[in-house]
């Protein structure tokens, strides 16, 4: 198996608390990884301490990917009604050398190519601010996607949205990963989403973590 992670033995602890104690997992590369467990077992704050990695080495962990190559959604944010950029100028600022309206051919390339992928060409005018939860969620994504990630996180970017919009934005990343070279870190609590959508799960429980194999098609763990 392929990994775009290694950590191996780490010890993990904030404020005097000790979330993981020899904490041993892979991440397969080009597979969308679903990270459980319960409120308060530290899943996001893993991924911020395998992030800050890029900039503080620990010789437990391993990233096969450079920081450039990464991109972090949150859960979706807080927008005022009036906030003036449009859905496409918000999502150009995630171009690597973004200084609209000032793009070069190859980037605006991109950038359609990119609000196509992500349903998002037809409203692309439309202020941000007055966009769906769905939308905005879609519009986060493709801002990370213009970067063109090897590595893409997710934490919880479902968690706000209503039943179909949760599967729109989740039909589109499973299409990105079997079509693009791109591996997906989903943070989630979503039984039925870990069940339809996830290669692997990474279930954290007592300080450890255990890498799950899913079977999609029919739905059991192997």
């Amino acid at each position: 198996m392929n990994s775009i992670i290694n950590v191996h033995d780490l010890d993990l602890s904030v404020q005097g608390k000790q979330l993981f104690k020899n904490l041993t997992f892979e991440i397969p590369t080009n597979k969308l990884t679903c990270i459980t467990g319960e409120n308060g077992v530290g899943k996001t704050t893993l991924i911020k301490y395998l992030l800050s990695t890029f900039e503080h080495p620990d010789n437990h962990i391993t990233l096969d990917v450079a920081p450039k190559e990464t991109q972090y959604v949150p859960q979706l944010r807080n927008l005022d009604d009036e906030f003036p950029l449009s859905i496409r100028d918000f999502v150009g600022l995630g171009l690597k050398k973004a200084v609209f309206p000032w793009h070069t051919a190859e980037e605006r390339l991109l950038l359609r190519r990119v609000l196509d992928e992500t349903s998002l060409k037809t409203i692309q005018n439309r202020p941000l601010g007055a966009a769906s939860g769905g939308e905005k969620q879609r519009a986060f994504l493709a801002q990370a996607l213009c970067a063109e990630p090897q590595l893409l996180i997710l934490d919880e970017s479902t968690a706000s949205l209503d039943k179909d919009s949760k599967y729109v934005l989740m039909d589109l990343i499973e299409q990105l990963v079997q079509t693009s070279e791109i591996t997906v870190l989903f943070i989630t609590h979503d039984p039925d989403l870990i069940t339809r959508y996830a290669d692997y799960e990474l279930r954290l429980a007592h300080q450890k973590g255990h890498l799950l194999r899913k079977d999609k098609s029919s739905h059991v763990t192997i």
